[in-house]
């Protein structure tokens, strides 16, 4: 088996094994939510409130959604699936491990360019710049471009502007978004491409550019529960995504809310 194989699969035993350990340290009343990395800042606040309403904890664990589907693949014990895009929930729906009649299109999102610091210059990338140029000696940070949404909807955003071949070489690849995030914020990358809610979860990024919603495959969050997890805690919290509290919460982070 080639290397390359032996990583990934071993990176999949260590997701579906801390899965099953954060499982294990959840109470019979509480449900584990698998979601996307870029929820993370709503997320975190909405089962803060679903706790205070409900009485029950939402465990959350946040990955890219190519991991997180794989690990629900591998068996892991997600009660509910929030995915970045659409691909990775039709995986799991075409094997038959998204619950009938679950499934719902949560959220919206946009794609922006950033860099690093808070009062970073503009870029015009509809007008053929010297991409390579403007990053210089540094990297784009962006999640994995084959795999995770972030990434893909990046890679598909710079090839539709005929930009991707220049900076393919200068692209540092993280697990997911939220990484590709930090990278930005902490200085190691001097620009990254991220969707605008993770923008405005760091001080220290300014969005230089946002990517025409033409360039990509629209941006949708679909919300699933899982088959054979599917029970009444699993469809209360559902709708409770469909609360106005848990809205307000989507939007104060930039998210489309799809009613």
């Amino acid at each position: 088996m080639k290397a390359s194989k032996k990583l990934a699969m071993l990176r999949r035993c260590v997701l579906v094994l801390a899965a099953l350990l954060t499982a294990q340290g959840a109470s019979a009343g509480d449900i584990l939510v698998f979601a996307a990395a870029s929820t993370k800042t709503a997320m975190d606040e909405i089962a803060v409130e679903w706790k205070r309403q409900s009485g029950h904890e939402a465990t959350i664990s946040y990955a890219g959604s190519s991991a997180l589907a794989r690990q629900i693949e591998s068996g892991a014990p997600a009660d509910i699936f929030i995915s970045a895009n659409e691909d990775w929930m039709d995986a799991l729906e075409r094997k038959a491990l998204i619950a009938a009649g679950t499934r719902t299109d949560l959220l919206g999102n946009t794609l922006v360019l950033i860099a690093h610091g808070r009062d970073a210059p503009t870029v015009d990338i509809t007008g053929n710049p010297d991409i390579s140029r403007l990053i210089g000696n540094g990297r784009l940070a962006m999640a994995m471009v084959d795999s995770v949404p972030a990434g893909i909807y990046g890679k598909a955003a710079l090839e539709s502007l005929g930009l991707w071949n220049a900076v393919a070489p200068l692209v540092a690849q993280t697990d997911n978004v939220r990484a590709a995030l930090a990278l930005v914020a902490s200085g190691e990358a001097p620009f990254g491409i991220v969707y605008a809610t993770d923008a405005a979860a760091s001080d220290n990024v300014s969005v230089v550019a946002r990517f025409p919603a033409g360039s990509h495959a629209p941006i949708v969050y679909p919300a699933a529960a899982i088959a054979g997890r599917d029970n009444t805690l699993a469809r209360e919290f559902l709708s409770f995504l469909r609360t106005d509290a848990a809205a307000t919460a989507f939007e104060r982070q930039g998210f489309d809310v799809l009613r």
